[in-house]
């Protein structure tokens, strides 16, 4: 038996239960760690508040670990007793004290990586490399906005578009989250509670604009460009209809 964080109905901190739970041993394909630090997402919130549907109840919480392999399944190679790993997926379980895992969804971490480090940038990493390399490839010269410059997705955008060569904007909401942006990477930063993000955007660009835009915030953002571009839609309609 181990310990581990169960839920068994949706709701506030306080419905998070730990308790005994059997684990087994790995079958083909799995290992079985030791958790050694457990990343804290609002995902995890997600799925004890019900916004998220977890696939059984109870369940428990957790999508992102670092571990120390402690048995691995049958005629499994490539995963050894003693590596540490680490695993960020559509797995939950890693509030435990230990936990089995599919051993080709884990990658090791160096020793020179403290497991605290590792644990807590793994789904925030693959978030950025796919937001930096994928969903929109950025390269020298790119002009991008990130919003919540200073938070845990937006400062690794923020590093990573600068390694890159691009030229990075960063909007925050505090003095203190200006400077940590700016620490991070950010070329400009805006603090959008003091002055129009869109205005000062045009400006920094000399009304070029980006090439691209991460929003983690959503709703208010969404709402302002939405009407920017409204605004220029009706603009362009009118500049047709009068030629």
């Amino acid at each position: 038996m181990v310990k581990a964080i169960r839920v068994h109905q949706l709701g506030g901190p306080q419905v998070l239960k730990w308790e005994d739970v059997e684990l087994g041993e790995p079958r083909e394909g799995e290992i079985r760690i030791k958790n050694k630090a457990v990343g804290l997402n609002f995902i995890d919130i997600y799925f004890r508040k019900g916004v998220y549907k977890a696939a059984t109840m109870p369940f428990t919480p957790g999508m992102e670990v670092v571990g120390e392999v402690t048995a691995v399944g049958p005629g499994l190679t490539g995963r050894k007793v003693g590596d540490i790993v680490a695993y960020a997926g559509d797995r939950m379980g890693s509030y435990a004290e230990e936990q089995i895992l599919p051993a080709d969804k884990v990658v090791p971490v160096p020793p020179s990586v403290d497991p605290i480090i590792a644990a807590s940038i793994m789904l925030k990493g693959m978030t950025a490399q796919y937001l930096v390399r994928r969903c929109f490839k950025v390269e020298p010269g790119h002009t991008v906005l990130v919003h919540a410059a200073a938070g845990g997705t937006g400062s690794l955008l923020c590093q990573w578009a600068n390694a890159l060569g691009a030229t990075v904007i960063g909007t925050v909401s505090t003095k203190e989250k200006a400077a940590q942006a700016k620490e991070d990477g950010c070329h400009h930063v805006i603090i959008y509670t003091e002055e129009d993000f869109v205005s000062r955007v045009n400006e920094m660009t000399s009304g070029k604009g980006v090439e691209v835009v991460y929003d983690s915030v959503g709703k208010n953002t969404f709402e302002v460009i939405t009407v920017l571009r409204l605004m220029l839609y009706h603009l362009l309609c009118s500049f047709l209809l009068l030629g």
